[in-house]
């Protein structure tokens, strides 16, 4: 944080300054042994939002009020990270599966709609396969698992570099490759971008954040889900993707689309944030999976 960052900051954390504005609220369950921070608010049909890595639960915050006028919005801190803990699990695929079991039970009272961004799409895909019968559709954004995560370098780089120093200069040159116009997602977020930048780099210095980084995304993460599990997965799904997404290849999406017959969903002027950098789109791309719900829970 530089200077003027200090001389702003008001006395209220960054969390608190960004859960005060949301129209959420939070708990903080154990789930499957991990302690977890949990936000939840609307009524109607579930919907359980997974961020990605090394994110937290707010970064949904852009799309949160166009699906909390109609649904029961559940958004967790995954595993390590924000302010969800690690628990005595390895944090491996089996502990973050039986995590996510636990929070639905906790939370939906009917089947939801699951939708998960990178590392959160993983997990939401590797738990479909399994427990495709407890869910009303999958919704799968900028998603890790669908192949090899092999980001490009413009993105590594700066990636790497903020893990390995996290400072609001390399957070600034990574959150660049992130989105297409960040000075258009800062106006799209408000008031909420200033107190999310800063958590942002507060969740990087996290060693809870850390370990959880190191556990999780060899094993979720990196390698790619097993053809035969994806093949499992009969839950009516949806892909959505930046189209110019520099940590998984819009390649990566085409290709499991049509192996899998996944309606896929281009985001134009868009890298691997629609929730952040185009809302209004990938609400519209949900709205099937919205309406299915809906209906559903009609019948």
């Amino acid at each position: 944080m530089n200077k003027q960052e200090k001389a702003a900051r008001p006395d209220r954390s960054a969390r608190e300054r960004i859960l005060a504005a949301m129209p959420l609220t939070e708990s903080r369950p154990h789930l499957a042994g991990v302690p977890t921070a949990v936000l939840e608010g609307g009524e109607g049909p579930p919907v359980v939002l997974l961020h990605g890595h090394g994110e937290f639960a707010a970064v949904w915050t852009n799309v949160i009020p166009g699906l909390v006028a109609d649904h029961r919005v559940i958004v967790p801190d995954l595993p390590g990270h924000g302010a969800s803990g690690i628990g005595e699990g390895r944090l491996d695929a089996a502990t973050v599966l039986a995590w996510l079991n636990a929070l639905i039970d906790r939370t939906c009272e009917s089947k939801p709609v699951l939708a998960g961004h990178l590392l959160g799409g993983s997990i939401a895909a590797r738990y479909a396969a399994d427990h495709g019968d407890r869910l009303a559709h999958l919704v799968l954004v900028d998603t890790m698992g669908l192949g090899w995560f092999r980001p490009a370098p413009s993105f590594a780089i700066p990636m790497v570099r903020f893990i390995a120093h996290p400072t609001s200069h390399s957070r600034d040159r990574l959150f660049n490759r992130c989105f297409l116009d960040i000075d258009r997602v800062g106006e799209r977020t408000g008031d909420h971008w200033g107190p999310l930048q800063e958590y942002a780099v507060e969740c990087a210095r996290s060693s809870t954040t850390q370990t959880a980084l190191r556990r999780m995304m060899p094993r979720l993460g990196v390698p790619p889900i097993p053809k035969d599990d994806l093949r499992r997965i009969t839950v009516p799904t949806i892909l959505v993707h930046g189209r110019h997404d520099l940590q998984v290849s819009l390649k990566t999406a085409e290709a499991a689309g049509a192996e899998y017959g996944w309606p896929l969903h281009v985001i134009e002027d868009c890298r691997d944030d629609p929730a952040a950098e185009q809302p209004e789109a990938l609400l519209e791309a949900m709205r099937g999976a919205l309406g299915r719900s809906d209906r559903k829970e009609a019948a």
